[in-house]
């Protein structure tokens, strides 16, 4: 008999044993055949039910499936109870929620360079080849140094006609137009030979070569007709033109024209990214024409810096974007924001899937490192056996993590354990610097009605200013109290976490506002008022009525009535000397988050 058989048989029973299953699909598409039969045979009878009663409820205990639209419960705790919206795009497609305008604030945006932009920084622009690399091709007008002896004598300076020929004594024109200058003393010596076979030396050099204008053109900066050498680069003549117009000009498409026809296609990111770049000779009349600007696509997010990369193509596949982005480690997601022909779009694709994806001119690509590690690393300080990191699972708690570190019972007190938190630090750090700016605004710009009263303000100022930039210095340790009662609390621990292990010891600890601060020996009865009288007693400026005791798992109590225990530190803090009452009150109330959050007493 079918499960759909035995729900009408059994009732609500049985209805809870299929709606179990249900519960644990994530959507009717998730469930087998043989499921999705009876869970549609389910719903049919439903429906033939509602006609005869509207008012039949489900039974109770029944969890609705997520539907395959993707729509949420509407009993899920992340929904009111009278709330009941579907959400606006399947969780399981990969496109989530509507598309938001603006990826990047205004500030943002205007950073973001051209992929390339930085070639023409570099300051080359003064620079210039002298021409004489091997591959140098002889062209006319260069100068060219001849030097025979033995059976001939010649020591002069050659020109390369216009016909491309340097004529030599006793030999006659020799052809050097279009020889590389590794090859001239080979050709010209064979010349030579040719006349003089036997007991002739021959050597050659280039003394100077011809210069030749090249005309710039296209989108740059500014187009025109610069002066260099055949052997120059492009991008010497590019940068003569102060580089491409980062808006309009191509980086990728770049044509050197001689005689209107195209004799070398320069693509910069070929250049920067491995290194190659057509070095054509140039020639008296050469262009370099910058096309306007291929598809674009921004790249920013958990990358090595934030371009616009320039597409060959109006479309592209994920992987070419890849190999121009530099993705940082562990980078496993990537947001796509942009505009199909349907309207704006967006899709959030994992990293492995990513290779495959169209990508369009104008789209938007951040790159996350979204993975969600399943474990943590905590670290151990103080007073204990093994080592000092553990790698734990993520939903490790601190009772359960402690039963595994091994400890001497004698020399670890373990009842005083406390927690460093990062969070923890950075909430004391942000409440503080908020405690200072208001601070500040009180008191600093408040108007002063007579000279008088003005002269206390500036008094008042200087003293503010002065206690604000100490302040502000401090660290909040980030300490965790995870006792209460003097039990130890269960919490979960959190990646980064520094747990103390305190040493037992027999001493308190008495600083802040005394004339002698100390360690003295913890003596069971004795108090307060007599670890500070054995430390000199009070200071001038200390606070006789606010003394707070530091317990060494990081609880910080007021002393009043309080039961000092060994490892205690005692730790006076400094009086407020200011007429202005409420100014007082801010400051002491100050010097106390200060004291709590660090153990310093901030003197003023």
């Amino acid at each position: 008999m079918s499960l759909f058989k035995k729900l009408m048989q059994h009732g609500s029973v049985v209805l809870f044993a299929l709606t179990s299953v249900l519960s644990h699909a994530q959507s009717v598409q998730d469930l087998t055949p043989e499921q999705r039969q009876q869970y549609e045979q389910y719903q049919q009878s439903q429906q033939g039910n509602s006609a005869t009663s509207s008012t039949q409820q489900a039974p109770v205990g029944i969890v609705p499936p997520i539907n395959s639209a993707g729509a949420m419960p509407s009993n899920s705790p992340l929904m009111g109870p009278n709330l009941n919206v579907g959400s606006r795009s399947s969780w399981r497609t990969g496109t989530y929620g509507p598309v938001m305008s603006e990826m990047l604030d205004e500030r943002e945006r205007l950073e973001i360079q051209p992929f390339g932009a930085e070639l023409f920084e570099g300051g080359f622009r003064g620079l210039r080849s002298d021409g004489l690399n091997p591959s140098y091709q002889i062209l006319p007008g260069d100068q060219i140094t001849l030097r025979v002896w033995g059976a001939m004598e010649v020591d002069s300076i050659l020109p390369v006609d216009a016909q491309g020929y340097v004529f030599i004594p006793s030999v006659g024109p020799v052809k050097v137009q279009g020889v590389p200058q590794s090859q001239l003393n080979s050709v010209i010596s064979g010349a030579i030979r040719k006349v003089y076979p036997d007991k002739v030396n021959v050597y050659t050099n280039i003394q100077g070569v011809q210069p030749v204008a090249v005309m710039v053109s296209g989108f740059v900066e500014r187009p025109g007709r610069y002066a260099g050498v055949p052997s120059d680069s492009a991008l010497y003549f590019l940068n003569q033109a102060s580089g491409i117009d980062s808006e309009l000009g191509s980086y990728r498409h770049i044509k050197v024209i001689r005689d209107d026809k195209v004799i070398a296609n320069l693509d910069l990111y070929d250049f920067i990214l491995n290194g190659k770049l057509p070095h054509p000779q140039f020639q008296e009349g050469d262009t370099i024409l910058v096309e306007e600007k291929g598809p674009k696509v921004t790249i920013y997010g958990d990358v090595g810096r934030a371009y616009h990369y320039e597409l060959l193509k109006q479309k592209a596949k994920g992987q070419e974007v890849r190999q121009l982005a530099r993705l940082d480690p562990g980078v496993s997601h990537a947001l796509l924001v942009g505009t199909r022909g349907s309207g704006p779009f967006a899709n959030y694709i994992e990293l492995a899937q990513f290779d495959d994806v169209v990508i369009q001119d104008g789209d938007e690509l951040a790159f996350f490192a979204d993975q969600r590690t399943q474990s943590i690393v905590v670290q151990l300080e103080g007073n204990y056996l093994g080592p000092s990191y553990y790698v734990l699972p993520k939903n490790a708690r601190l009772l359960e993590f402690l039963n595994t570190v091994q400890i001497d019972p004698y020399e670890t007190d373990y009842r005083n354990i406390s927690i460093k938190r990062q969070s923890v630090a950075e909430r004391q750090a942000k409440a503080l610097d908020e405690s200072l700016d208001r601070l500040e605004r009180t008191y600093l710009g408040a108007p002063s009605s007579t000279a008088e009263e003005a002269s206390i303000r500036a008094q008042e100022a200087e003293l503010i200013s002065q206690f604000v930039e100490k302040a502000r210095q401090t660290k909040p340790t980030g300490r965790l109290v995870v006792a209460n009662d003097d039990e130890l609390v269960d919490i979960r621990l959190q990646h980064g976490d520094v747990i103390t292990l305190p040493a037992r010891t027999d001493s308190i600890l008495v600083s802040g506002e005394v004339y002698v601060p100390q360690s003295a020996v913890y003596i069971d009865g004795k108090n307060v008022d007599e670890y500070i009288a054995g430390a000199g007693g009070f200071t001038t400026r200390a606070n006789e009525d606010r003394i707070l005791i530091v317990r060494q798992n990081g609880e910080v109590v007021e002393s009043d009535g309080v039961e000092l225990r060994a490892g205690d530190e005692i730790l006076v803090i400094p009086a407020v000397s200011s007429k202005n009452v409420q100014l007082a009150q801010s400051l002491s109330q100050i010097v106390y988050q200060i004291a709590v959050a660090t153990k310093v007493a901030l003197d003023l």
